[in-house]
């Protein structure tokens, strides 16, 4: 079956700076480390890895970025997921504080790359959590010592409800905390400038070329329609698309769908009054909503997020009312993209990353749950450090937190997860 590797009719596809095209795999090819999955995962790994000396081919089953990693709401936060305190029992309290660490610095990896290799991805300083309740904004406070108390060194400040006009125009919401190290950015641009950073320094990249088969051992060898790869270590980077190549992996991720709508281009004033600073936006609810402007001033708007594996009919239709309940002002604008996509929800919302086999030659990272543009690149340090140099300590504390296999087997996982968020929602509108 031949799979349809045009990128998603997106803002980010019809605006996007690169027009690289990579040839498909022909031939048998040998390399230290063959990395599958041309996503934020797989191309900064493979880019940690050639900086570090190492040969690299990368395959990637359609383009790069086709996935989440090209069509992402394009925040860039801070933080590894939800709370990791929780952890404490399996990484200890020196681990929970490496893992709020790396939240901070995965962040700063990210805008060391972007300087390093002059990545042009639009981006821009500043975000703002939003409270949906008086008790979220609360905790706010809280956050902002915790974040003091790791030497936090980007502006962080409380604004209450009575001044929060002066970050977002809407009357939706109790007060935000703005933290001035996190921004937003053009994600198709950062992955494909990415991967032309690693190409300029050596790694081999294959598009619409996907990988048939594995066979493990001392050496990996890998199958695709056209040719072969052998390596010394192989990462898998496929996150919500690896389907069936490694099922050991396959049931402990389950893909989700998530939408993101982009309004015409608004004029500046109406812009400006939006969103005055510019800054990323994000509540608090378990349906989360995110939204921000793009270079060209159109409202990028998206979350809902869909665990029962049916996109809706109509993502414009579906999208709309959450839009112009946050934006009723916005009621007559035009809505020229909407589009969505899979990303990687675990049951613990904590990323996988580790070691996969007897040989501890093949690595894996997936599970992001929606804070990937970070902690891809975090990930993909630790995985070009082990297999550099044999060991990585930021790995052994990732990999310590145990991950479930969903329930249900492939048929039923998606549904139940469903359920199981559906009582979510329903406490919390109960309130």
């Amino acid at each position: 079956m031949s799979l349809d590797t045009r990128h998603t009719a997106s803002y980010y596809a019809a605006t996007a700076r690169a027009a690289v095209r990579y040839p498909a795999l022909e031939g048998d090819l040998s390399a230290d480390v063959c990395v599958v999955g041309g996503g934020l995962t797989g191309v900064n790994t493979a880019l940690e890895l050639a900086e570090r000396g190492l040969s690299v081919i990368l395959l990637e089953a359609r383009r790069i970025g086709w996935g989440a990693s090209g069509r992402n709401g394009g925040q860039l936060i801070r933080g590894i997921g939800h709370d990791v305190t929780g952890f404490a029992r399996y990484v200890g309290q020196d681990g929970v504080r490496y893992l709020k660490q790396a939240g901070l610095d995965s962040v700063e990896l990210v805008r060391e790359r972007i300087a390093r290799y002059d990545i042009q991805c639009d981006l821009r300083w500043g975000f703002c959590e939003l409270a949906n309740t008086a008790a979220q904004f609360e905790a706010f406070k809280a956050e902002q010592d915790e974040l003091a108390s790791l030497g936090y060194r980007h502006e962080t400040r409380l604004v209450g409800a009575e001044q929060l006009h002066q970050v977002v125009a809407s009357d939706q919401y109790a007060g935000g905390l703005v933290d001035m190290g996190s921004g937003h950015l053009h994600p198709l641009d950062l992955v494909q400038g990415e991967a032309q950073a690693a190409a300029d320094l050596g790694v081999r990249i294959f598009e619409e070329s996907a990988v048939l088969r594995i066979e493990h051992g001392s050496t990996v060898t890998l199958h695709c329609a056209h040719g072969k790869v052998r390596a010394k270590s192989l990462v898998l980077g496929c996150n919500a698309h690896l389907d069936e190549l490694e099922p050991r992996l396959t049931g402990k991720v389950l893909p989700a769908g998530s939408y993101v709508v982009a309004t015409e281009p608004l004029p500046e004033p109406l812009a400006k009054a939006l969103i005055p600073q510019n800054m990323a936006l994000c509540d608090q609810k378990v349906g989360l909503d995110y939204y921000r402007l793009t270079a060209d001033r159109r409202l990028l708007f998206g979350g809902a997020c869909h665990y029962s594996g049916r996109d809706p009919k109509d993502i414009g239709a579906y999208m709309l009312p959450k839009l112009h309940k946050v934006f009723p002002q916005l009621a007559e604008v035009r809505l020229d993209y909407q589009w969505g996509g899979m990303i990687g929800i675990t049951a613990n919302r904590f990323p996988q990353v580790g070691r996969l086999n007897q040989h501890a030659n093949v690595y894996y990272a997936q599970g992001y749950s929606g804070h990937g543009l970070n902690v891809t690149h975090w990930t993909a340090k630790l995985l070009a450090e082990a297999i550099a140099v044999g060991h990585s300590q930021g790995l052994d504390v990732f990999s310590a937190v145990p991950h479930l296999t969903f329930p249900g087997g492939k048929a039923l996982r998606s549904p139940l997860l469903a359920l199981g968020m559906l009582w979510y929602r329903l406490r919390e509108a109960l309130g």
